[in-house]
């Protein structure tokens, strides 16, 4: 199977399906509820595939380049940009568009929830727990543990954005846990399980050295389906904190906080 292939069917057509049932749901009068309404939705989802492109670029690059995963020369177009086949960036675009999508399809069955209460407590209780996860993994990587390269390659990289969403929202995104667990889950499975089916076609390959060989079926190593929980939960937590009207009223205060800090450091 092509990396196109793959892409076209587990990816593109999902993505032509989601927009038809968007567009459905507008001729039923279904919207997203009023506290998910802080921004137009095709902002966050624009913004997550230029936040993708960006920030996976380089970090993807690194895996290619040292052989942390390669792909099948024959079973894509040639075209690179660095190490990585377009076909790649290609699912940096896709991947956002997805989930994206998915998120907002469940988010139109949402019920209202009542109003929130700000939790600073667990806000920064998230991000002390994600900082020692990423600190452990950074250990990883400086003493050179080879089976564990892989996994703390991942979580070096995917934990430091997630925790600054949770320092902006870990809250928002609790009052909010059923949507977004659900659409976590759900889109972690869904493209690990096609992941699976790409490894065995041989469309690309995790190299053994460099992961636990802790194998999902016998086919999928364990650091795919984490991969695939990062990005979802980047995603997810992402348009989220976006569409939240708490998010906004937020941001508004913490602006105003510090448009008067420096006139009170001159006080």
């Amino acid at each position: 199977m092509s990396y196109f292939g793959f892409l076209l069917r587990f990816v593109v057509i999902p993505i032509l399906l989601l927009g038809a049932l968007a567009w459905w749901d507008r001729r039923q009068g279904r919207a997203l509820p009023e506290s998910l309404r802080g921004v137009r939705p095709w902002i966050p989802l624009a913004a997550m595939v230029g936040i993708a492109l960006l920030y996976t670029t380089p970090w993807d690059n690194y895996l290619v380049a040292t052989k942390v995963w390669w792909y099948d020369p024959a079973l894509v177009t040639g075209i690179t940009l660095g190490w990585v086949p377009i076909e790649e960036y290609t699912f940096f675009v896709l991947q956002p568009l997805l989930s994206g999508l998915w998120l907002l399809w469940l988010a139109r069955r949402v019920r209202a929830r009542p109003a929130m209460t700000p939790r600073p407590g667990l806000r920064w209780g998230a991000v002390a727990a994600v900082g020692l996860v990423w600190a452990a993994s950074a250990i990883i990587l400086i003493d050179g543990w080879l089976p564990g390269n892989y996994l703390a390659l991942e979580l070096v990289w995917a934990l430091p954005p997630i925790a600054l969403q949770l320092a902006v929202g870990a809250d928002i995104l609790w009052h909010y846990r059923r949507l977004v667990a659900a659409a976590i889950v759900s889109a972690t499975l869904y493209l690990a399980a096609t992941d699976a089916l790409a490894i065995h076609s041989g469309t690309w390959t995790i190299n053994p050295e460099r992961s636990l060989g802790l194998l999902i079926g016998g086919v999928l190593p364990v650091e795919e389906l984490l991969f695939f929980f990062l990005t979802n939960t980047l995603l997810v937590f992402g348009t989220t904190l976006a569409l939240a009207q708490e998010t906004a009223g937020r941001l508004a205060v913490a602006q105003r906080r510090w448009l008067r800090a420096p006139v009170s450091l001159f006080k």
